[in-house]
């Protein structure tokens, strides 16, 4: 297994990438390779600080680095030797296995599109990002990948993101829902019906459609992918992560306002420490671009050590379980090519 690391994207660059591959490294012994992309002096330099002796991390030279702040698919064109574009090629070239980035995410997603290209039967990659369910794990998708996305792209959404839960997370029946603004049949924009009238009927779909889905019923109902634009579920996550965030702010606060809160804390501190698990995306590590030929785990941008290590996790299992097969070779059962 060999993992081409985009090590100079995120905001934590390139501090973060090199402390989560050392500890895959140590944890994961499957791994053969982790390719640090990125300058070369800079990461000898953060390698030696934090101890990275592994004979498995191989420093990658790429001279530029499409900022955060960059617009990813224009800048990409201009920075050719950008890590991003450089980590890409090595998987492109069969050098690495999987590709993963806390960088820019459009410039990630232009890289992987532009070197990779996309499977047969895909128009546009999405970003599935996991989400925390009563019932499991449920993928938003899209997540930001394809803002101005057609019907018939979430209807290839569906079949991949059922795929992915049904081959990563063991989910025999998955159940897709496609985000609206009400559940009733008739309920959403122009783009929505039309959506909604080509998943009702097909019979031949590899999973169940549960129809038009509320906000709620991400966390809520027993879903496996909720199907929306790149423009509508970026909004939704970002929001989600958002409010999660404020969420322990002021539990932070409340908790500190009397001796008994704060000995009520600490009497519950067990509890507090696996909701932190099951909802910080550092335990998920990141979200697959799914379509692309070849395995693209994308990070969030203030991705921790922690959720680097996860995410260089998470693009060892798209591989293990061979998605893109399946995804494949489950569209060309249903005639799209």
């Amino acid at each position: 297994m060999k993992i081409a690391l985009d090590a100079m994207g995120g905001d934590k660059a390139p501090l973060v990438n090199i402390e989560g591959a050392r500890k895959a490294l140590a944890l994961y012994p499957k791994i053969e390779k982790i390719f640090l992309v990125g300058d070369e002096e800079i990461l000898k330099a953060e390698c030696e600080k934090n101890k990275l002796t592994d004979p498995r991390a191989v420093i990658v030279h790429a001279s530029q680095v499409v900022e955060m702040h960059e617009s990813g698919a224009k800048t990409l064109r201009s920075k050719r030797d950008s890590s991003i574009s450089v980590a890409a090629g090595l998987v492109k070239d069969g050098d690495a296995d999987a590709l993963v980035s806390a960088g820019n995410t459009g410039a990630a997603v232009a890289a992987a599109t532009l070197k990779l290209r996309t499977l047969k039967g895909v128009d546009r990659a999405g970003i599935a990002s996991p989400m925390p369910n009563e019932h499991g794990i449920c993928s938003l998708l899209d997540a930001g990948a394809n803002p101005e996305a057609k019907p018939e792209h979430l209807v290839v959404y569906a079949v991949m993101g059922a795929m992915f839960a049904k081959h990563v997370y063991g989910v025999e029946n998955p159940v897709v829902g496609l985000m609206s603004n009400g559940e009733e049949d008739e309920k959403g924009t122009a783009f929505t019906k039309q959506t909604f009238e080509l998943l009702k009927d097909w019979d031949e779909a590899p999973f169940t459609f549960k129809g038009n889905v509320e906000g709620s019923d991400i966390f809520e109902t027993k879903l496996d992918v909720v199907l929306t634009d790149g423009f509508t579920g970026n909004i939704i996550l970002k929001t989600c992560e958002a409010t999660a965030k404020a969420m322990s702010k002021w539990m932070k606060l409340e908790f500190k306002r009397s001796p008994l809160r704060t000995l009520g804390a600490a009497m519950a501190k067990g509890a507090f420490k696996a909701l932190k698990k099951r909802s910080s995306y550092e335990y998920y590590g990141g979200s697959p671009l799914l379509g692309i030929n070849g395995v693209v785990i994308i990070s969030h941008g203030g991705s921790s050590s922690l959720a680097m290590q996860n995410a260089i996790r998470g693009a060892m299992e798209a591989v293990e379980q061979e998605v893109n097969p399946h995804i494949e070779e489950a569209l060309a059962k249903l005639g799209f090519e």
